[in-house]
């Protein structure tokens, strides 16, 4: 997904960001599983905070990792293996998550509405959100449904225990000077 950077254009600091992901249960007996928090490294991006704005990011599916330190070590990796499995993500098949903005429309003082394309396990969706400045870093988060990128939310136990189908993920992105 290399595209030409312009001049306005400034690479994201990876090291610096964070992308992280929220995955919450239902069901009846939810109350007796665990919610995910995934950390989603971002692999490349750039943002312009120049006219005209902008902000791309690309994430390696198979770089995702269950944080869950409520897990033990076993019931963590099977958590792992089957969001990188044929049963979520498909990460053999669709190894790059990715967003590109479309527009940006100012919000308020350090604030602004984001659109773009966000694609997911080879599903390419519309995306809004709100997004704000903090000391040189923006933040903001987004809900997305699984099911608009063709993933099959986690169900086990007959549907007792299941996965949301919306996730939440929350961003905190900076910029290299």
């Amino acid at each position: 997904m290399a595209t030409a950077a312009r001049a306005d254009e400034r690479p994201i600091d990876t090291e610096s960001s964070t992308l992280t992901v929220f995955v919450y249960k239902s069901g009846l007996f939810s109350g007796f599983a665990d919610d995910h928090v995934i950390r989603a490294p971002i692999a490349t991006g750039t943002l312009s905070d120049e006219a005209p704005l902008s902000v791309s990011i690309e994430v390696k599916a198979d770089t995702l990792k269950v944080l869950d330190p409520k897990l033990s070590a076993d019931k963590r990796s099977e958590v792992q293996t089957r969001m990188l499995g044929p049963d979520v993500l498909d990460t053999s098949a669709h190894p790059e998550i990715a967003f590109k903005s479309t527009a940006i429309e100012a919000a308020g003082e350090s604030r602004w509405t984001v659109t773009g394309e966000l694609t997911i396990h080879g599903q390419k969706r519309p995306a809004t959100f709100v997004v704000e400045r903090r000391d040189g870093r923006y933040k903001g988060m987004v809900a997305i449904k699984q099911r608009d990128f063709g993933i099959q939310p986690i169900s086990i136990a007959g549907g007792t225990v299941k996965v949301k189908d919306e996730v939440k993920v929350e961003f905190d992105v900076v910029a290299k000077r």
